[in-house]
């Protein structure tokens, strides 16, 4: 699979743009609209998860956007979250890794597996077709 580095690489950079995007609108709610940091993080993180999603389905993987897809799309997140809290746990707590360079050490081992959970949700195939009944005809 020649694209996969190519994809790899387009899911990393739409992870940056995710990350910056996120953080507009975070700052954005916070201090221009004096919003409460929670309620400024939850549009920030549903507003990046919604650029996410046409990004990595557009850019990324090349493929229509789906309701769907759309649905689905947040279980990435959600594993990479939970991910992540595991990880930093034992990094942490077990290896007695620095705190603040322990989320990094974890994103070697997420971002691989929700590339790839991500691209199985955003490329699932859809259901064949039958073929046209004069197709059996000969």
């Amino acid at each position: 699979m020649p694209s996969i580095p190519n994809e790899f690489l387009k899911f990393i950079i739409v992870g940056v743009i995710n990350t910056g995007h996120y953080y507009a609108v975070y700052i954005l709610m916070l201090h221009v609209w004096g919003l409460n940091f929670f309620a400024a993080h939850m549009i920030g993180f549903t507003s990046s998860l919604i650029g996410s999603f046409f990004l990595n389905t557009l850019y990324t993987y090349k493929v229509k956007p789906t309701w769907s897809a759309f649905v689905r799309f947040p279980l990435t997140q959600l594993f990479n979250t939970g991910m992540t809290a595991v990880l930093l746990y034992l990094f942490v707590e077990q290896f007695h890794m620095n705190s603040s360079i322990a989320p990094l050490a974890a994103v070697f081992f997420t971002l691989p597996v929700t590339f790839i959970l991500t691209g199985r949700i955003l490329k699932k195939p859809c259901k064949k077709e039958k073929p046209p009944v004069h197709s059996y005809i000969k």
